[in-house]
């Protein structure tokens, strides 16, 4: 299969980026889409030229680093897949593919598709942890937990901090993000005592860095890999609302 890459290219966080036309010739259909952006490099660097620098780490869709638009679409055509599992079967031979980084202002762009998204990082730090003593590992487990509860927990747990919410919401939202890991504590029994503070304090740092604010477009949940509800989003907003009202009393 061949195809005509359209990637964007930028050298640095203040230089003027633009789009590459690439040739993409003799893909197998069984590649992945990095195993793809792979040879095109080992193609560039034998001909002497800068290679695409992307993201990548587990090429598992655990890891939430293949941060990716392809087409318009975070993550590619295929629903509740990462970048890595997205196979070039899926594009037709003669395609020509457009990359591009994920662009919100809280992701500023490092060099051509690698952004950096340590905005999140710092916002697990201002809450998304549990600090009081739970004891060992099985002291933790023999708190009774309901199913719904756990299960609801883990919905939560799944996301992988890729970015993608905030790369296709149009107001640049992390909201779903955001939810999700304070849904993943506020559903277990260990979350309890820090929860209110847990949604104010990852909210606040939240709009520090600069993200959008959520208006329902819920393209968010269109592109999650992990298909995370937009539910936690309402879950998050009645906390939030709740423990602001106490904090003002």
């Amino acid at each position: 299969m061949d195809f005509t890459l359209h990637v964007w290219r930028q050298a640095g966080p203040e230089e003027p980026g633009r789009m590459e036309i690439l040739p993409a010739e003799g893909i197998s259909p069984d590649m992945s889409f990095l195993e793809m952006l792979d040879l095109v490099n080992e193609r560039l660097l034998a001909e002497g030229k800068e290679p695409i620098a992307f993201d990548h780490d587990c090429r598992e869709g655990i890891c939430g680093m293949c941060s990716l638009v392809i087409n318009g679409v975070a993550h590619g055509p295929d629903r509740g897949t990462t970048a890595c599992q997205l196979h070039m079967r899926r594009f037709q031979d003669g395609d020509s593919i457009y990359i591009e980084p994920w662009r919100a202002r809280a992701f500023p762009v490092v060099k051509d598709l690698v952004v950096d998204r340590s905005a999140f990082d710092r916002i697990i730090e201002a809450g998304g942890f549990v600090s009081v003593r739970t004891g060992g590992a099985p002291d933790a487990n023999t708190l009774p937990v309901p199913r719904e509860e756990a299960e609801t927990a883990m919905d939560a747990a799944a996301c992988i901090g890729c970015g993608a919410c905030v790369a296709s919401c149009p107001n640049g939202s992390a909201m779903l993000f955001v939810a999700a890991k304070v849904a993943h504590l506020a559903h277990l029994p260990q979350g309890q005592p820090e929860r209110e503070r847990r949604v104010l304090a990852m909210v606040q740092q939240m709009d520090a860095e600069g993200f959008g604010n959520c208006t329902n477009h819920e393209e968010c949940e269109a592109v999650c890999p992990k298909e995370i509800p937009t539910r936690f989003i309402h879950e998050m907003n009645r906390d939030y609302l709740r423990a602001g009202m106490r904090a003002r009393v």
